[in-house]
């Protein structure tokens, strides 16, 4: 009978204002500042996205837009990383959970990277809008969108912890390398069939190489997904 009454009373819910366990406190502080990784992520993959609008249509006022915007993905960031080192500080987290949150740390750290290329690609479209496209811009609306599709993947792979959907990011990213190799070569060679193509192509091949980079670091983060998933250190991107 005493056994019953003990299996009901802690059965019972909390009173209200009672301090929750250690692990359903740190559980919510890991949900909280993973929706906030994901809300982050949210705000690059929209600003490659934009910028790329707006190298298509000439945009110079989207362009504009997306370089402001990079201000609040900054403030995103340091958000983000101050809940970390409060979690770190008051919750005192262990092993998996540790990695987890330095992992995430991390994470903020490559989107917010990402964030200012796309605000570099915006600012060479501010220059390229006023000016007939030069072969429309050869393969930087493709590289654009497949690098958004590159931050939504990877950022997938994160909350799912799906170490095999990380590592094909960087099998993806590897197309993106292919056309800004590509993108080199033929604005080298406008370029050389006439010197009035100059000024846009060497704009073209800053862009790229902000979205190759982007792929890059979406690459990186493909690495935390995997390391916090098996604990090996991987490099996907030789």
């Amino acid at each position: 009978m005493d056994g019953e009454i003990d299996e009901r009373l802690s059965a019972e819910p909390r009173p209200r204002g009672a301090v929750p366990p250690p692990r359903e406190a740190l559980d919510r502080e890991e949900q909280l500042i993973r929706d906030s990784v994901l809300r982050m992520g949210a705000l690059v993959e929209s600003a490659i996205r934009q910028a790329s609008r707006a190298l298509s249509a000439h945009d110079a006022a989207l362009a504009l837009d997306v370089i402001k915007g990079d201000a609040i993905i900054n403030e995103a960031q340091r958000g983000v990383s101050r809940l970390i080192a409060v979690t770190i500080a008051t919750q005192a987290p262990v092993a998996r959970d540790l990695r987890y949150l330095l992992t995430l740390d991390h994470v903020t750290y490559e989107l917010e990277r990402m964030g200012d290329h796309a605000a570099s690609v915006a600012k060479a479209v501010l220059k390229l809008a006023p000016e007939p496209p030069l072969k429309q811009y050869v393969h930087l609306p493709e590289m654009a969108e497949r690098a958004a599709v590159l931050v939504h993947g990877v950022l997938l792979a994160l909350v799912e912890s799906d170490a095999v959907r990380a590592r094909q990011i960087a099998v993806e990213d590897d197309e993106i390398d292919r056309l800004y190799h590509a993108t080199f070569d033929e604005v080298v060679e406008l370029m050389r069939a006439d010197p009035a193509n100059v000024e846009r192509g060497t704009r073209i091949i800053i862009a790229s190489h902000y979205l190759e980079r982007i792929g890059d670091r979406a690459t990186n983060i493909a690495e935390d997904v995997v390391y916090l998933v098996t604990g090996d250190v991987e490099d996907l991107n030789p």
